[in-house]
């Protein structure tokens, strides 16, 4: 008990350390620009909150906060930011002018922080690699859903997709040419499919499935129902079941399933719900050797129930392996699915919304699950990378309290050659600052929601294209 206790304060410890990390290095970019710049800087904080220590140094009131997120930077003289950072403790009518060029450089200088931070990191996985499943790089049709979407389309498994809506595939999750991500972000009545099977290239129109959602619920997106071909892995075999007493082992791997190839262990767990009595013949491949074995199901306990069995644990990932992209490629990636995502948000036809996207509670949450899975810190600072980036490329939109609202403000005084008028900016500022909290609080809703169970399955199939998971029970 207290070894786990441990663990979980560790990991918890490195979620805050990294989460942080990135703010706080944002924020740095802002203050050192600023001090280049000659701006009067008030305040440097990390964290929020009442403050656990604070000095000033040099004119610089710096503070380590209660609340351990993020931190900030007070700069009077760029735009009044009092909702957030609290009231000036100075006139800022008294502070000398400064030039729109010194408000566009110190504006731009925390998104640049945050790419270089992300260019570092990026640098980190290239040298270290970054684990892949064998899920995320194949576009091979596993398993699709019986009267699913793409079943009525005619799609199989061993089916090789090549496009989906148009756009060339290279994956099967995730952004960047990836199947599910063209799934989700289609907009026509139909999504259609291009697939290689035998040798010959077909084109399939799928009419794709959004399930159907109630209350405070995230609004479901699109689905066809498929599973990508991973090897059917056994990686547990459990003591006293049919499965280990027809000597089957942590290894071996199930290649048919009476007589006919399997692509995805959920295709054995589906014949053993419908044919619980039924006895099995898997051909299984244990190294060089190719075995037969034969099996029936039996009741077995299985998340509080009994349910009938075979009694062997799978990885429904499939295996695993190391990448090395190169930092360039990483750092372009990101920047391309976070343009995608802003692109599918804003597009009225788009499924995708802002309820969609993840807020810091969710965030904290990947993190802690990278983090506690094996080589969580090679996932974690693969994970850095893409959140410094979008990070950069939100704070550069131009709206007023981001970065890219304080350039766009600073544009239009160089333009008319004199300030925007201080009480307009405060009424602005203010207003969109109301506006982001509300956001965060509601994105955080849907977030809380997730944790506690109540968002999760939207009525979706249970087999609908789930998160990589380590050991998962197959039957």
């Amino acid at each position: 008990m207290l070894s786990h206790a441990l663990r979980v304060f560790f990991v918890l410890f490195e979620v805050v350390l990294l989460f942080n990390l990135l703010i706080v290095v944002h924020e740095l970019g802002h203050f050192l620009a600023a001090r280049w710049r000659g701006l009067y800087i008030e305040k440097f904080g990390i964290w929020f909150g009442k403050p656990l220590w604070k000095k000033t140094i040099r004119g610089v009131q710096y503070s380590l906060g209660s609340i351990p997120f993020g931190g900030f930077v007070a700069l009077p003289q760029l735009a009044p930011m009092d909702i957030i950072e609290g009231k000036a403790d100075i006139d800022r009518a008294r502070l000398p002018k400064i030039s729109a060029l010194d408000k566009i450089i110190v504006a731009v200088a925390g998104p640049l922080f945050s790419l270089l931070l992300a260019l570092f990191f990026a640098c980190v996985v290239w040298a270290v690699g970054h684990p892949v499943s064998e899920s995320d790089l194949t576009t091979v049709i596993g398993y699709v859903d019986q009267d699913s979407p793409a079943a009525k389309a005619g799609l199989r498994a061993g089916d090789k997709i090549l496009e989906v809506d148009g756009q060339r595939v290279s994956r099967f999750s995730g952004m960047n040419d990836s199947v599910v991500w063209n799934v989700v972000r289609s907009e026509g009545p139909v999504i259609p499919f291009k697939v290689e099977r035998d040798g010959a290239v077909l084109s399939v129109d799928v009419v794709p499935r959004i399930a159907e959602t109630s209350g405070w619920r995230r609004k479901s997106t699109r689905q066809v129902m498929i599973q990508p071909a991973v090897t059917p892995l056994i990686e547990q075999v459990e003591k006293d079941t049919p499965a280990a007493k027809a000597g089957l082992k942590p290894g071996d791997i199930i290649t048919e399933m009476n007589g006919a190839r399997i692509f995805n262990a959920i295709a054995l767990v589906d014949q053993i719900e419908k044919h619980p009595t039924d006895e099995l013949t898997l051909d299984v491949r244990r190294g060089a050797e190719q075995l037969e074995v034969k099996l029936r199901p039996v009741l077995l306990e299985a998340e509080g129930t009994k349910k009938p069995r075979i009694g062997i644990r799978w990885d429904g990932s499939g295996r695993m392996s190391l990448s090395h992209p190169d930092p360039v490629e990483q750092v372009y990636h990101s920047i391309t699915s976070t343009l995608q995502t802003i692109g599918a948000v804003a597009s009225p036809s788009s499924d995708v919304k802002l309820q969609h996207m993840s807020g810091p509670i969710m965030i904290v949450r990947i993190y802690y699950l990278l983090f506690e899975s094996e080589n969580g810190w090679k996932l974690a600072l693969w994970f850095s990378v893409i959140l410094n980036v979008n990070l950069a490329i939100l704070n550069m939109l131009p709206i007023p309290v981001l970065d890219g609202g304080h350039i766009v403000l600073a544009m239009i005084e160089g333009v008319r050659r004199k300030p925007v008028n201080i009480k307009i900016l405060e009424w602005v500022q203010t207003a969109c600052a109301t506006v982001i909290i509300g956001y965060m609080l509601y994105i955080s809703f849907f977030d809380i929601g997730d944790l506690l169970g109540k968002n999760g399955d939207q009525k979706s199939p249970k087999k609908e294209l789930p998160a990589p998971a380590r050991a998962k029970p197959a039957p």
